[in-house]
């Protein structure tokens, strides 16, 4: 298993294998990259429909090519089919939403019900044909490069490069309507028609990946990779990036994966490892991850009681609590019986000395700004500047001396 995933992934397994893992990652660079301008739009659900509208599509070519003498299975067929199918549907949203009071939700369920609904009836008759080879047309549901052929594989290669340089050539006015379609607009870009080129890349990416991936899961290759990308990253053409190799790098193991296993379907794979990619990067990422998180909190935590015990310090009080008793001890600001060090008096007049300060300072200013980030626990000199805090101090008059 582990040398034929080798052999895979070092394009050795032969020249179907090599073509269908180069074409997945290209794919998978279009569909993550692509899946950007939706994520950011906020139009995820409109890959949905587009995916689904394929059926029919592919459907209804295979019974056209049977009835003109073909076996009914090639594949440049069926996804000019699909892709045919697939812009209908998309028409038909974006009539829906311009023409009528119905939101756009509500015209991409009725789209994606209706189509596909369409297209298992296609299905169904295909299934009682006594001509074509109706076997393998499933594999357009859930993906499957089994019994694929070399050209099949020559035109899923050719499409994922494709869509990979329409990414590129179009990335910048397609990042400027996604993120902000009123200044793109006073930019000078033409909004609706990168609307229709954004559509028309998701369509693509759609429609290659097919076989590969499966109408039923293509979604998830437009929308985990970025979504996992968002988790790394705040800038836009980073998340678009990081989007694009994260699911390139889907693509590319998955249908290695696949390749080395044919008893496995190559869609599910292949989302499987985007979200694996999701996982890791929900628990591990820097600045959004749930770890993260958790020690923002902890850290959090730990200010609150080293203030409080602070501030107890300087009133003469005594603590209980351990983890306060712990924290100050770990800051040699007390000692181990709970009597202040030198460094811990210094400390808690301080803190007490800035309390009074902001204390002062409601009173002087009616700056929001300036009070929103106070938390009790950021220091007085990093919201307000010297000349400000001199004449509170002032009016404070001088502190107070340690005891």
């Amino acid at each position: 298993m582990f040398r034929a995933l080798l052999d895979a992934l070092t394009f050795q397994a032969g020249y179907n294998a090599a073509l269908v893992v180069l074409g997945a990652g290209l794919l998978g660079i279009a569909a993550g990259s692509g899946g950007t301008f939706l994520f950011l739009r906020k139009r995820a659900l409109i890959s949905d429909a587009v995916a689904h509208s394929t059926l029919p599509g592919v459907g209804l070519a295979f019974i056209v090519m049977v009835m003109l003498g073909g076996e009914g299975r090639s594949l440049p067929g069926l996804l000019l089919g699909s892709a045919l199918s697939a812009g209908i549907g998309l028409l038909a949203v974006e009539w829906i939403t311009s023409r009528t009071r119905l939101a756009e939700d509500t015209a991409i369920g009725a789209v994606l019900s209706v189509f596909f609904g369409f297209g298992v009836v296609f299905l169904t008759i295909i299934q009682t044909m006594s001509s074509g080879y109706q076997a393998g047309l499933e594999g357009f549901l859930l993906g499957s490069t089994a019994g694929m052929l070399f050209n099949d594989a020559v035109v899923i290669a050719i499409g994922g490069g494709l869509a990979v340089a329409f990414v590129v050539l179009l990335r910048r006015p397609m990042t400027l309507v996604s993120f902000n379609p009123e200044f793109a607009a006073a930019s000078g870009v033409d909004v609706r028609r990168t609307d229709l080129a954004m559509m028309g890349l998701v369509m693509a990416v759609t429609v290659i990946g097919l076989k590969l991936v499966g109408l039923i899961l293509v979604v998830a290759l437009l929308i985990i990779p970025p979504v996992t990308a968002r988790l790394w990253t705040e800038r836009t053409e980073r998340v678009i990036l990081a989007a694009g190799i994260i699911g390139g790098f889907s693509g590319y193991v998955g249908a290695a994966l696949s390749a080395s296993a044919p008893h496995l379907p190559t869609g599910p794979i292949i989302v499987l490892v985007g979200f694996a990619l999701f996982v890791l990067s929900l628990l591990f990422a820097p600045a959004r991850g749930v770890l993260a998180a958790l020690i923002r909190h902890r850290q959090f935590q730990l200010r609150v009681h080293r203030r409080q015990g602070l501030l107890a310090l300087a009133h003469n009080e005594a603590i209980f609590d351990k983890l306060t008793l712990a924290v100050l001890r770990r800051e040699g600001l007390i000692r181990q019986d709970a009597v202040a060090t030198d460094k811990g008096r210094a400390a808690a007049a301080k803190t007490l000395r800035d309390e009074s300060r902001w204390a002062v300072a409601r009173q002087l200013y009616e700056d929001e700004a300036v009070f929103a980030r106070y938390d009790g626990l950021t220091p007085i000199e990093s919201v307000m500047t010297r000349d400000e805090i001199a004449e509170i101090d002032r009016r404070l008059g001088p502190p107070a001396a340690a005891s």
